[in-house]
Order: C-alpha cells, then structure tokens, then sequence
C-alpha cells in the first residue's frame, strides 16, 4: 500500500514539473524547457507505466517497456542539450 502512494506521488511530482517547465516554454519560448518538459512529459509516463505494472497487473512484466520509455525520454533532453543549445 506504502509503495502503491509513492509510486503515485512520484507521477504526480513528475506530471507537474512538466507542467511547469512547458508552461515556462510557452510564455518565454525558451526551447530548454521545451526538452526539458518533453523529457519531463516521458518520465510522468515512465511512472504512470510503472504504477500499471507494479500494482494493477503485478503478473505482465512491463520492465523493458518502461526502460525504453525513460531512454526514450532521456535522449529527447540529450537531444536537446546538445543540438539546440543557444
């Protein structure tokens, strides 16, 4: 039950900082923070998958989908720290 509710806060807190960091982008355009919040957008969904996986169908194991969603999310960042750098 412990588990379940950080699992659910971790979501939640990487839900807002995306929410955030997308609202930033959107009033100064700053395209850091749009990777930034993409990236942040990825791992909201990196911990949603992992609430499913662990708590509701605890016998599907969804670990190599959740690691290509967090690489996935990662290298949008990567991305664009290195490319799109002013």
């Amino acid at each position: 039950m412990l588990a379940g509710a950080i699992y659910t806060l971790c979501a939640l807190t990487a839900a807002l900082c995306a929410w955030m960091l997308l609202h930033a982008y959107t009033r100064s355009r700053y395209r850091l923070l749009l990777w930034g919040g993409l990236c942040f957008v990825g791992l909201t969904l990196n911990n949603i998958l992992l609430v499913v996986d662990k708590l509701l169908v605890p016998y599907i194991d969804l670990y190599s989908w959740r690691l290509t969603l967090a690489l996935a999310s990662l290298l949008v960042l990567l991305y664009g720290l290195v490319w799109d750098s002013e």
